[in-house]
């Protein structure tokens, strides 16, 4: 499965009147809530590709130190390439689909709402989040319907 993930709004709530938490790494801290939803979607057949505008700032490496620091182990890390032109998120994700063929299962997870606009064979597999609150496990029943897998809630 691939996750196609954004950062901002998703996993590190936007809180305009609120300075996010600054961890070791010099990047902010995950929500709690949305580091437990990731967790439980990622398994060693999942593929977390970062959407976010942050993807070029840290090498893969990097990002992997960063998730584990925020107790999310991820084995398979991938970004969409770096935006020199200046796309929109829902541009790069278009050209991301048109040129790699998906043979599985697959979510978007944003919290960008121009990607409402989405054809209808990508918008149904989109989670928007709220920005200011970000994943949460409302989020993660959404997911499983639209993975149609079955997963066990504590």
């Amino acid at each position: 499965m691939l996750i196609f993930l954004d950062i901002d709004g998703v996993m590190v709530p936007a809180k305009g009147w609120k300075t996010p938490e600054l961890l070791s790494d010099g990047f902010p801290a995950f929500s709690d809530k949305a580091s437990r939803v990731l967790q439980r979607l990622i398994s060693e057949n999942t593929t977390i590709v970062l959407t976010t505008s942050h993807k070029a700032n840290y090498t893969i490496d990097e990002w992997k130190d960063i998730f584990t620091k925020r107790s999310i182990h991820v084995e398979n890390l991938k970004r969409l390439d770096n935006n020199v032109n200046n796309l929109s998120r829902k541009d790069e994700i278009l050209n991301w689909f048109a040129v790699n063929n998906i043979n599985g299962d697959f979510v978007i997870i944003d919290d960008d709402k121009s990607l409402n606009d989405f054809p209808d064979s990508l918008k149904k597999n989109l989670i928007l989040t709220n920005p200011i609150i970000g994943l949460t496990d409302e989020h993660l029943e959404s997911i499983m319907i639209i993975i149609n897998k079955d997963l066990e809630f504590a």
